[in-house]
Formats: C-alpha cells, structure tokens, sequence
C-alpha cells in the first residue's frame, strides 16, 4: 500500500502528483463546489497548495494517492485515495467540467483492483448524505451500504450526515463498525441497501 507507481486504463494515467502539479492542486482543491463535500476549506494560493501537497501527496506518504489524468494530457483533473489503514477510506473528486463522464469510476475501479491484488481484506468510502452522486460511483463499483451516522466535521465545525459503503475483497462478509461506535447518532437508512 505504499507504493505509489503509475496505473494506466483505457483513457487514464493515475500517478503520483508531483511538485510540478501544485498549480493543478491548486485548480482541484482551491474549487468551492468540489470541495464542498471535503472536511477542508478550498485552497487559496500557491502556498496553501504547496502546504496541503506536503501533507497529503509528497512522495513516501503511506496509503494509495493518485492525480487522475487524461492519457494523452497528463494533466491532472482530480484525484483518488485509499488509506493504508482500517478502514481503507477510498476518496476521489474531479474537476466539474469532467464530471458526467465516469471518469471517478473509472479510476476507482483501477484502485480498487490494485487494492485486490495488495490483499487488502475490504474497503470503504463514505459521502454527505447531501451529495448522492458520490454515492452513485459507490454502488457502481459493487460497494454496498451499510449505515448512516452523524459527525461534526472538522475544519469547517459543521454537522454532517455521512452514509458508509464497503467492499469485501477477501470473500468474507462484513461491516466496518468503526463510525457507527465513534458517533452517537447512527441510523440505516431504509431502500439504501442490498437491491
């Protein structure tokens, strides 16, 4: 899980983001309609980018953290994750004028794959109950919904309803627990799971 080394699909290059991307890290990550699902505040300059590549893409950080590109531009337009740690949160966002295209699931799907053959036992993925697309990548990447919990989301100090997909990878079934413990306020929602 701590390799971080190029994955190539039929119209992707997920890598690394390098130094060099900190104006693109500045595009994804500074937009106010991406990032309004994501714990932090938008970016606002260079430096706040330069900052937030260092904390979460510099080469050597653990878990799974790609900029997904256009095989032929090599630009990123958005990212995907997946932590080295239980419960192996996978997390992805794209630029808008790429949304629409199943590019997210695309790279999720590369991923997820590469999580497999890792040996990671399962993953999960979590969004805002106020942004059901992210949901819709979840279940079209064979995740299934568990629960829904209630959380004080931190930057932003705001009250977030979150539902929890997951993905067994290993053949065995189960459910991460961790968020339902942690959060008083759980709940499942009804029509949400296993059609």
């Amino acid at each position: 899980m701590d390799k971080h080394f190029p994955i190539g699909t039929e119209r992707l290059l997920l890598r690394p983001f390098i130094e060099g991307d900190l104006p693109d890290v500045l595009k994804i990550f500074g937009d106010e309609e991406i990032n309004r699902f994501l714990p932090w505040f938008p970016l606002k300059d260079m430096a706040e980018a330069e900052a937030f590549w260092r904390e979460r893409y510099a080469p050597g950080l653990p878990g799974i953290r790609y900029a997904i590109c256009g095989k032929k531009e090599g630009v990123p337009v958005g990212y995907v994750n997946l932590s080295a740690e239980p419960p192996y949160d996978l997390g992805y966002d794209l630029l808008k004028e790429f949304w629409g295209h199943g590019i997210v699931t695309e790279a999720a799907r590369a991923v997820v794959e590469q999580a497999r053959q890792e040996g990671l036992p399962y993953l999960t993925a979590t969004h805002d109950r106020e942004n059901p697309g992210s949901g819709g990548v979840m279940r079209k990447l064979g995740m299934v919904y568990q629960y829904s919990y209630e959380e004080r989301w931190q930057p932003k100090d705001i009250r977030v309803v979150f539902r929890l997909y997951q993905m067994d990878l290993d053949g065995q079934e189960r459910s991460y627990r961790g968020y339902w413990d942690r959060n008083p306020v759980h709940f499942v929602e009804p029509g949400l799971g296993k059609e």
